[in-house]
C-alpha cells in the first residue's frame, strides 16, 4: 500500500511539476520553456519570453529569431530612466557570457513579435527559431499563456 500511494505521488508530481515545459539544447545553450501572452483581438505585437543558460566556457549571442505568427521578430530591452519606462531595440542582440544564465521577462528584456497575422490564443503552442551567432538557428515552440499570465509550474519566468 505504501508503495503504491509514493508510486502514484511521484506520478502526480511528475506530472503536474512540468506541465506544458518545453526545454531545448544547443551545443552549450540550454533553453528553458519559451512563452508569449494571448492578445487581444486586433493586436499586431506580441512578445516572446525564455531563459537561456550558457554552460560552456566560450560566449555566444542572441541575435535573431523567427516566430511562426508575425512576419518580424526583434530583440527589445525595457527599462526605467528618468522615471519613464522605455522600450529600446537591442540590434546587436544579447550577450550570453560562459556560466550564466540571461532571461528574458516581461518589463525587461524580451523578444518582439511584429505584424502579428492573428491573434495568439491561450494554450496554443507557435514554432519558431531562436537564432544564436555561434550555435546557430534553434527550432522552438512557443506555449501561450493567459493574457497577463505567467507560465504555470514555472515560478519566476
Amino acid at each position: 500500500m505504501k508503495t503504491r500511494f509514493l508510486v502514484i505521488a511521484l506520478l502526480l508530481l511528475t506530472a503536474t511539476s512540468g506541465a506544458g515545459a518545453q526545454d531545448y539544447k544547443a551545443g552549450s545553450l540550454q533553453i528553458d520553456h519559451p512563452w508569449s501572452r494571448a492578445t487581444p483581438k486586433g493586436a499586431k505585437i506580441a512578445a516572446g519570453y525564455v531563459k537561456i543558460t550558457n554552460t560552456g566556457s566560450a560566449p555566444d549571442r542572441l541575435v535573431g529569431g523567427t516566430f511562426a505568427q508575425s512576419r518580424g521578430v526583434e530583440i527589445h530591452e525595457m527599462a526605467v530612466e528618468r522615471g519613464v519606462m522605455k522600450m529600446r531595440e537591442l540590434k546587436e542582440g544579447v550577450e550570453l557570457k560562459p556560466g550564466a544564465s540571461v532571461e528574458l521577462k516581461p518589463s525587461g528584456m524580451h523578444l518582439m513579435f511584429t505584424n502579428l497575422g492573428r491573434p495568439l490564443v491561450k494554450g496554443e503552442r507557435v514554432k519558431g527559431t531562436l537564432v544564436f551567432e555561434k550555435a546557430g538557428p534553434v527550432d522552438v515552440e512557443y506555449m501561450v499563456e493567459a493574457i497577463g499570465g505567467t507560465p504555470s509550474g514555472h515560478a519566476g519566468h
